[in-house]
């Protein structure tokens, strides 16, 4: 079921950042849609790329934060 999700980019600040509302099965998800790159949600504060809101009925608002993923080589998918 999909549900829709608030995307904040932290890549870059001022107007050209990203705050975009998009339909999605997850935080994840939704942020893959945005960004075009993998992401996961635990990491390196250096890594952080995404904050992503969504309030489900009746419950509070929700956030998460979303990293880069780092492959072993220390690159990012």
């Amino acid at each position: 079921m999909e549900k829709s999700f608030r995307v904040m980019d932290l890549r870059q600040a001022g107007p050209e950042a990203i705050d975009a509302v998009i339909d999605g099965a997850s935080p994840e998800e939704a942020a893959r849609k945005i960004l075009g790159i993998e992401v996961v949600r635990s990491g390196s504060k250096r890594d952080l790329v995404a904050k992503v809101y969504w309030q489900p009925v009746g419950q509070p608002l929700t956030m998460v934060r979303l990293y880069a993923k780092i492959d072993d080589g220390g690159r990012r998918y």
